[in-house]
């Protein structure tokens, strides 16, 4: 697969011959640190913690130079792309912290689906590292995701609404609005986001 300025390959986490968890955890945590600030404000202390809770054989990898340029994970919507161990992140966020991500974060990671539709995928944890941004990543890990998937419908639940690069991304790639959260007025202020957008793909 070509980009402008990268050969990537796309294959399974767990199928990488390197230390992966290293640089998904890196990825992670560049994109995901300001909804884990309560936690920790350091983004090196965010991937330690988080290195251990990626199920590898349902996350999808760019790799382009022995370096991992993107990650998504790609589920049936029973099956959990993370889990979270407790012992690890106290060893890293400390005792209370740790605990209270564990309690919060299981919650919103591993809680599962209500009413998941048959014969769907569901597209989880998009992510592309810094120094490969803007090169297509995500896009050629999703496009490799829906053509060597047995699945009909793909779906990407609560995109944030102000999140404009992602959404372009989506609806680029064929990607339809077919529900939408609002947020609580006061956490809407507070975060600056007003709703979280379902997602659906139907394959042709």
């Amino acid at each position: 697969m070509e980009s402008k300025n990268y050969k990537f390959t796309i294959v399974k986490a767990d199928k990488v011959d390197f230390d992966v968890r290293k640089q998904m955890s890196e990825i992670f945590s560049e994109g995901f640190s300001q909804w884990l600030v309560f936690f920790s404000k350091d983004k090196n202390k965010i991937a330690k913690a988080f290195a251990h809770m990626f199920v590898l054989n349902q996350f999808y990898v760019a790799v382009a130079n022995n370096k991992i340029a993107g990650m998504t994970a790609c589920t049936d919507g029973a099956d959990r792309s993370v889990r979270l161990n407790k012992k690890e992140l106290r060893k890293h966020l400390g005792l209370f912290k740790g605990s209270m991500a564990g309690i919060f974060l299981r919650k919103e990671f591993e809680a599962p689906f209500e009413e998941f539709p048959p014969n769907t995928g569901s597209i989880e944890f998009v992510g592309t590292a810094s120094e490969f941004r803007g090169q297509g990543v995500a896009s050629q890990i999703i496009k490799h995701i829906i053509e060597n998937t047995p699945y009909n419908d793909y779906v990407i639940e609560e995109v944030a609404d102000t999140n404009t690069s992602a959404m372009n991304l989506y609806n680029k790639l064929g990607f339809e609005e077919y529900k939408r959260k609002p947020l609580p007025e006061i956490r809407a202020k507070k975060i600056g986001i007003n709703n979280f957008l379902s997602l659906k793909y139907v394959k042709k």
